[in-house]
């Protein structure tokens, strides 16, 4: 690093591209984002990582990518007069790019670029918190690495003024490089095996406490972290951020007016098109999602993209295997930055299943509180039942569960009393 002194905090100055591919790699009947919508949020995910300035941002129409160069020779050169003259160090490109077009690309601007993986990627290595999360974001960034080899020689030869390396690197160096991190991503997974596994016992101890836990999900800036710091007074980081929650925040809340107590969990944003060797990578970071007696769908109702947002965290939810019969309540939020929010206000009131809140002003939280607490006193029944001695693998089940209000032992086994949900009653019953 030694041939380029790094200026104390000064920011990277950086660029955003979103590559605006006219039928992109489909049929052509889906619908396309709104380009200058995905370029803002593209823009967000840029401001959620710390140390970078962005300078500026531009959609770049293409009728077909280029295979080695992405977009066309007069585009490059006219981009490369753009960056020059606003001296950027970083070119982010909202979207897929190969490693042929990355080296290739760096090489005619003279910058840094990263892909959306990749700034994906740096965004959750600096916000895992949890031994799990720094884990899998290790794996992921690993992988995505392993396919941009060739990228990092191309680098490291130019370092190193070509020293050594006639004419590039041989094949066998990459190739001993990829058992590296083949060896590599082994010991990770033995050792997110074992963290797992300790997780597993925590969440077991967990069940044993009586408490349902509340879920909070919702798109990337939908508000449920400023949702999460009112309902607990606890401050998360609620910055108007993407991917601001990674690691799940749990906290114990009472609610009120003789409510349950619950945990209460604030989840990572759902994003569009999040590449799916991160959807893999950040499963651990939504398990609470699949505990969860109770899912609070947090969705930024003033947003022009709120039906298409809420859809793409139905479909990950339903990708992550989140039962059917897990029951949802829709918040619909940020009503005090909507110009006239009669319409909603009057839509949500038509639904059970659905409630129009201001997470920053209060209005409409007690309503949303009721409609909690309804739900998961709702759930719960009490009923006294008999097991005989037989039957030590329910009844072990049944305190694993933390749903054994009182037990006697009596002549022909046990008598209980338990407190549960429909749920768990149905899972009983097939065991």
């Amino acid at each position: 690093m030694g041939d380029h002194q790094i200026v104390e905090n000064a920011p990277t100055r950086a660029w955003v591209l979103h590559p605006d591919i006219r039928n992109f790699g489909g049929s052509g009947d889906e619908r396309p984002r709104d380009p200058a919508r995905a370029l803002e949020e593209a823009v967000s995910l840029a401001h959620a990582l710390p140390g970078l300035e962005v300078v500026g941002n531009e959609v770049v129409r293409l009728p077909k990518p280029h295979p080695g160069l992405l977009f066309g020779t007069g585009k490059i050169e006219e981009l490369k007069a753009r960056l020059e003259a606003n001296k950027i160090e970083l070119v982010l490109i909202d979207g897929p790019v190969s490693p042929v077009q990355q080296r290739n690309l760096e090489k005619a601007w003279g910058v840094k670029l990263l892909d959306r993986t990749g700034l994906i990627l740096e965004i959750f290595s600096d916000r895992a918190a949890t031994r799990e999360g720094v884990l899998q974001v290790e794996m992921a960034a690993l992988s995505y690495q392993r396919t941009r080899l060739v990228r990092a020689w191309t680098h490291l030869e130019r370092q190193r003024g070509g020293l050594g390396f006639v004419g590039g690197p041989g094949e066998t160096q990459i190739e001993a490089d990829r058992r590296a991190i083949d060896e590599q991503l082994v010991r990770l997974r033995r050792q997110l095996a074992k963290v797992v596994k300790t997780r597993d016992l925590h969440r077991k101890a967990r069940a044993k406490v009586p408490y349902p836990i509340v879920a909070l999900v919702g798109y990337t800036n939908a508000g449920k972290s400023t949702l999460f710091n009112r309902l607990t007074g606890a401050e998360v980081m609620a910055k108007d951020m993407l991917f601001a929650t990674l690691d799940p925040t749990m906290r114990r809340v009472k609610l009120p007016e003789g409510g349950p107590e619950v945990i209460l969990s604030d989840t990572v944003g759902f994003i569009s098109d999040l590449p799916t060797e991160l959807v893999a990578a950040f499963r651990a970071t939504l398990e609470e999602v699949l505990a969860a007696n109770l899912i609070v769908h947090v969705r930024d109702i003033s947003h022009p993209e709120s039906e298409e947002q809420a859809a793409d965290v139905r479909a990950i939810l339903a990708s992550l295997g989140v039962v059917e019969d897990t029951p949802q309540i829709e918040v619909w939020n940020k009503i005090d930055l909507l110009a006239d929010p009669t319409a909603r206000l009057n839509a949500a009131a038509r639904s059970d299943d659905i409630v129009a809140l201001s997470a920053i002003t209060g209005q409409g939280m007690d309503d949303f509180l009721t409609e909690v607490s309804h739900r998961l006193t709702g759930l719960r029944t009490e009923e006294d039942m008999t097991l005989t001695f037989a039957q030590g693998k329910q009844r072990a089940w049944l305190h694993e569960q933390g749903v054994v209000e009182s037990e006697e032992q009596i002549d022909e086994g046990f008598a209980l009393t338990v407190k549960w949900t429909e749920t768990q009653k149905r899972r009983f019953a097939a065991l």
